[in-house]
C-alpha cells in the first residue's frame, strides 16, 4: 500500500502532462485489445493460406473452395465470394482486398502518432518542471536542495512518456507485422484465383 501511495504521489508531482500521458497509455491499451479481438476474427491464419495455395497448385479447386467455405476470416470469405462471380473477379478482388486491409489498419496510425508524441509530451513536462524548480532562486534561500528535488520530480514526466512510447511502439509493430503477413497471404491466394478464374468459379457453379 505504501508503494502505491508513493507511486501516486510521484505521478501527481509530474504535473498536468502526466494525465495526458495516462490517457495516451489507456488509449494504447484499449486499441491493442480492440485490434487483437478484430484480428482474431478476421485473420484466417497462415495455415489456411498455405493449404489453399497447395490445393490450388494441384488444381484441386473443389477442395480449395470447400476449404474457403469452411474457414473463418476475411480472406476465406473474399475467396468464396469471388468463386460466385463469373466475370470481373480481378476488379472485385482488388477492391474488396483494399477494403479489408483498410479495416485491418484502422487505428494503427494513431499508435504511430503516440510513439512520436509521448516522448515530446514527457519532455515538455520535464522542461515545465525544471522551470518551476529553478524559479526557487527568487523565493527561497535553500536553492540547492529545492532545485535537486524539483529536477528529479520533473524527470518523471520524461520517463513516463518514454514508457508510453515504447508500449505504443510494441503494439504498433505487432499489428503492422500481422497486416503485412495477411497482405502476403491475400496476394498469394488472390493471384492463384485470378490466374485460374474459370476453374475456380466453375467449382461453385
Amino acid at each position: 500500500m505504501e508503494n502505491i501511495m508513493a507511486g501516486v504521489e510521484l505521478f501527481q508531482k509530474g504535473g498536468f502532462i502526466m494525465y495526458v500521458l495516462l490517457l495516451c497509455s489507456l488509449f494504447v491499451v484499449a486499441t491493442g485489445i480492440e485490434r487483437w479481438q478484430y484480428f482474431h476474427r478476421m485473420d484466417a491464419g497462415r495455415a489456411f493460406a498455405e493449404a489453399f495455395a497447395e490445393m490450388a497448385g494441384h488444381a484441386d479447386w473443389d477442395g480449395a473452395l470447400r476449404l474457403a467455405k469452411e474457414a473463418e476470416g476475411a480472406l476465406p470469405a473474399l475467396l468464396t465470394e469471388a468463386a460466385g462471380r463469373g466475370h470481373g473477379v480481378h476488379a472485385y478482388l482488388e477492391i474488396q482486398s483494399g477494403l479489408v486491409l483498410s479495416r485491418l489498419r484502422a487505428r494503427l496510425y494513431y499508435l504511430s502518432v503516440i510513439v512520436t508524441m509521448a516522448p515530446l509530451l514527457g519532455l515538455l513536462g520535464t522542461i515545465s518542471g525544471m522551470i518551476s524548480a529553478f524559479s526557487v532562486f527568487n523565493v527561497q534561500t535553500s536553492q540547492a536542495s529545492a532545485i535537486t528535488g524539483g529536477v528529479g520530480e520533473a524527470l518523471v514526466a520524461t520517463a513516463f512518456g518514454l514508457c508510453v512510447a515504447i508500449l505504443a511502439l510494441v503494439v504498433h509493430a505487432y499489428f503492422t507485422q500481422r497486416v503485412d503477413r495477411i497482405l502476403t497471404d491475400m496476394e498469394e491466394c488472390c493471384s492463384l484465383v485470378e490466374s485460374h478464374t474459370d476453374d475456380f468459379a466453375g467449382e461453385n457453379a
